[in-house]
């Protein structure tokens, strides 16, 4: 059973909901930019305690995207202990995920003999749990076990259209419900020739573990950026949040919102991210589990949730439903999901959002 509760979140000043659920609202493009945008989010720290606290910040390539990691301590050594604990978490969740690793756990049970079980870790059993159930409770819209589709389609190798028996047979070696798992013995088995790929879950995965090692050891506030998606832990020197700003969804230097962010995770998938181009078309790098095809919106999707894994699904999910189907399921279940698109020659950009996380943030466009 699907639990709404799990998406719970806590109600701050928002935006007036719709009637139907929804909030609707047009920013235009032609906007003075409070900062460009070489991400989906940009961080700008305003204000800050001189002399007491240490600001920190490292950028390295990790997990396929630039990864920002700013952190305040109590000196600059503290600081930079705190990034580097933060840098190994990242590097174990790579090295454990990552199917561009021949030796990742992921890897290996892709490689696994069909019908032979293959013995899951204990980080490894908690996370298929949790694929498995929003898999079933995005009703397909995620589904990590796309790689043979993700292969047909040529997205790690510059995109390509596939024929169509190619592409059907494809779609025969996906999906999540050819893993047999038991939870009791954290085993899984594969039933047939899927393999998985974290495309989907992997960055939120490593953002939930430096939070939960931040819960259990003490840490002083940091900020990471994963490309894409972004958590926050505590709060700035003399600062009530951390500012984000969301670019245009088509125009990725150009920022359209700022939103306050005081906690949790923001994810964003949009189309524009990494989409490629074949002989003139667009191949789209979100894939609809349920058709095989690149999902059809060309807009973006962020997400807010405390849990990071939970973030990065659900913007995933609610990309493939699109803005209808999409804000239908946010408001059914509880999720605070902000859907932006862009359809005319002006640049205009339409913003609705879900009930969720018009109570979340007051978002502003950015000013004049």
């Amino acid at each position: 059973m699907f639990h709404n509760a799990s998406l719970r979140v806590p109600a701050h000043s928002s935006l007036v909901a719709k009637p139907d659920g929804g909030c609707d609202s047009v920013a235009k493009e032609t906007l003075h930019l409070t900062a460009i945008l070489p991400v989906l989010f940009c961080f700008a720290f305003e204000g800050g305690a001189e002399g007491t606290v240490a600001e920190v910040t490292r950028e390295v390539y990790l997990m396929g995207t630039r990864c920002t990691l700013t952190t305040f301590a109590p000196d600059r050594q503290a600081g930079l202990q705190q990034i580097e604990t933060h840098l190994r978490i990242l590097e174990e969740t790579e090295q454990e995920l990552s199917t561009w690793k021949d030796e990742s756990a992921l890897s290996r049970l892709n490689r696994q003999p069909l019908g032979t079980p293959f013995q899951a870790g204990t980080t490894l059993c908690r996370l298929f749990q949790d694929l498995v159930f929003w898999q079933q409770g995005t009703g397909a819209t995620f589904d990590p076990a796309l790689g043979s589709l993700v292969t047909v389609w040529g997205l790690r190798e510059g995109g390509r259209y596939p024929p169509a028996r190619e592409l059907e047979d494809a779609r025969k070696r996906s999906g999540l419900r050819y893993f047999r798992f038991e939870p009791s013995t954290c085993e899984i088995v594969r039933e047939r020739e899927a393999t998985l790929d974290c495309g989907a879950f992997g960055k939120g995965e490593a953002l939930d573990r430096i939070r939960d090692y931040s819960i259990r050891h003490g840490s002083g506030a940091w900020l990471a950026d994963l490309g894409g998606q972004i958590m926050v832990y505590g709060i700035p020197p003399n600062a009530a949040f951390w500012p984000v700003h969301l670019a245009h969804p088509n125009v990725r230097d150009r920022s359209v919102l700022t939103l306050r962010l005081d906690s949790g995770s923001l994810s964003t998938s949009a189309g524009s991210e990494r989409d490629l181009l074949v002989g003139g078309r667009r191949v789209g790098h979100i894939l609809d589990p349920r058709t095989g095809f690149p999902a059809p919106f060309q807009g973006s999707v962020t997400v807010w949730h405390e849990s990071g894994l939970v973030a990065d699904i659900l913007s995933t999910a609610l990309y493939v439903m699109g803005p209808k189907e999409g804000l239908r399921w946010a408001e059914s279940h509880n999720a605070a999901a902000l859907f932006l698109s862009s359809g005319d020659e002006n640049g205009n950009v339409t913003i609705r959002a879900s009930r969720a996380f018009s109570k979340r943030f007051a978002y502003l466009a950015a000013p004049r």
